[in-house]
């Protein structure tokens, strides 16, 4: 056994005095992928930027030791972390948005990391740019030079945001929740690339995730953490095959399960025939021909009460401005029928009425429930919006529906910074469900959640589907979601329909190979089993 390239002994770190990793051990081989694991708040991002130092030290105690090749890096000098930061030990992050510079563009920001850490200059470094760039697999690499980041797609940027990390050969690249903000089919592309890196370059990869079953596709060893301590590590092929831990199980089994809900529906609900979203182009100057961006193309489906259709399909594909069209939220051409009321007729102003009878729960519960308001007034704001009952029985609703949807009634006073963000999305469910609704659309509302708490979502949703008979638009790019809760399946690319219809015969045999691949990226056969 060669000397590990990291060791970690009694790792403690608390934030203002509050001890959020306990005493934790950990080796890091040369050569190795070793995966960290564990849902949101158990110590993998802290345990990862205690490696660098990159924890805000004013706020920040940390004890013991991380060694990198001897040297203990909590007591090395700003100088000498430096040179290791970058360099020997990179680091590459969930949101590449948030960790590119906006202003500057591409070529810019890898020319600057082999400046500092390379000294190279003019025509080295474009040079050196572009062998990254087609290094991590981007396409046409001398086009990407002067592109900015936000004329970029996700994918794209997280492979810039590796080429960066990649740039001085590290010994060492940590990667913090890479693939969390990206599409299925993108992850596992990101997954495979930075596998197929490490063996080809012979570093080391640290990946953290919450996502147990993703990284068993590229790690050769897993520690699984939970509250701030490491409760079970092993070979990866050890630890599917026979967890010791009932934590790593629940990990592992946290994949969305269970079927859609029972029941012969015949009744239509939501009607949608030739919908069209086109946003119009700036005109060329000697073209007569106006130009479209075709977000959705002639769409056309039917839902049934009490039953949920799964919309699917990667970013960009039109799901999202479907749902928008749907809800009379943009402007689009075609017919949405809502029972028997025609909605692309109606103003705004005679939507009204209807928008307590169609509910919407978006993604990311934090961004859309207000910081400002208690979960009392959240709940609340759309009974007193449409002037139903008195404040003592809209406060006794608010009471009822926390309990259906599986939170304490007393937290109502408080806001939702004060919740997780499994318990954030219950209070949107909440909010959408006050109304007493028949139709929720719910766009992608649980690809920001750990698995174990999209399995739970799902369970809740499925419930609540049984006891009021709800009908739900299901909007996501994940099919193992999707499968645990549709009974008709539709699969947009590019704003157009390529398939759809029953569930069980979209999951049993996908004729289009884009669906194909999208239930090959969810871990799903052809048969809808992880």
């Amino acid at each position: 056994m060669t000397d590990p390239l990291i060791q970690i002994r009694n790792l403690r770190v608390a934030f203002n005095g509050a001890e959020v990793v306990h005493g934790i051990d950990l080796d890091i081989q040369p050569g190795e992928c070793l995966a960290l694991v564990g849902e949101s708040g158990s110590g993998k991002s802290v345990t990862a930027h205690s490696i660098l130092r990159l924890l805000p030290a004013k706020s920040v105690s940390t004890q013991g030791s991380i060694r990198y090749k001897g040297v203990d890096l909590l007591k090395a000098s700003d100088k000498e972390l430096r040179g290791l930061r970058g360099n020997r030990i990179a680091m590459i992050f969930q949101e590449p948005m948030t960790s590119l510079n906006p202003l500057h563009s591409v070529e810019k920001q890898i020319g600057e990391i082999l400046a500092l850490h390379k000294g190279l200059k003019g025509n080295a470094a474009r040079e050196r740019t572009l062998e990254l760039l087609g290094l991590v697999g981007i396409q046409n690499p001398p086009q990407r030079l002067k592109a900015l980041p936000h004329q970029l797609s996700g994918g794209q940027r997280q492979r810039v945001m590796i080429a960066m990390a990649l740039a001085n050969e590290p010994e060492l690249l940590i990667a913090d929740e890479p693939t969390t903000a990206l599409d299925v089919t993108v992850q596992l592309k990101i997954l495979e690339l930075l596998k197929s890196l490490q063996q080809r370059l012979g570093m080391s990869l640290l990946l953290i995730s919450h996502d147990l079953n993703l990284v068993r596709r590229v790690a050769q060893r897993v520690c699984v953490m939970r509250a701030g301590e490491i409760v079970e590590q092993a070979e990866c092929q050890t630890l599917f095959a026979d967890p010791q831990h009932p934590y790593s199980r629940l990990l592992i089994n946290a994949e969305p399960d269970g079927e859609p809900v029972p029941g012969e529906h015949t009744q239509t609900l939501l009607s949608v025939n030739a919908l069209k979203v086109w946003f119009p182009l700036p005109k060329p100057l000697l073209r007569r021909e106006p130009q479209y961006i075709k977000a959705v193309d002639g769409v056309s489906f039917e839902l049934l009460k009490g039953q949920t259709l799964g919309i699917v399909g990667e970013s960009g594909s039109g799901k999202s401005t479907l749902g928008q069209a749907i809800l009379r939220l943009i402007d689009s051409e075609g017919s949405i029928r809502f029972g028997n009321k025609e909605l692309n007729l109606r103003s705004q102003q005679l939507m009204r009425p209807l928008r307590k009878r169609i509910q919407v729960v978006f993604q990311d519960p934090f961004g859309s429930l207000s910081p400002r308001m208690t979960v009392q007034q959240i709940i609340a704001e759309g009974l007193l919006t449409h002037s139903i009952g008195t404040p003592a029985q809209r406060e006794e609703t608010v009471i009822r529906v926390l309990g259906e949807v599986g939170l304490d009634p007393g937290s109502r006073h408080r806001y939702p910074h004060e919740f997780s963000g499994g318990q954030r999305q219950r209070v949107a469910i909440a909010r959408a469900l006050v109304l007493e609704p028949e139709l929720i659309l719910l766009d992608e509302p649980t690809s920001a959640l750990d698995r174990t708490v999209q399995k739970q979502i799902i369970a809740l949703l499925r419930d609540l589907q049984i006891r009021h008979g709800l009908s739900y638009l299901f909007i996501s790019h994940d099919l193992a979601v999707v499968h645990a809760l549709a009974h008709d399946v539709l699969v947009i690319k590019d704003g157009k329909v390529v398939e759809q219809g029953a569930a069980r015969e979209i999951f049993g045999n996908p004729r289009q190979p884009y669906t194909q691949e999208l239930l090959r990226a969810s871990g799903l056969d052809f048969g809808g089993r992880a």
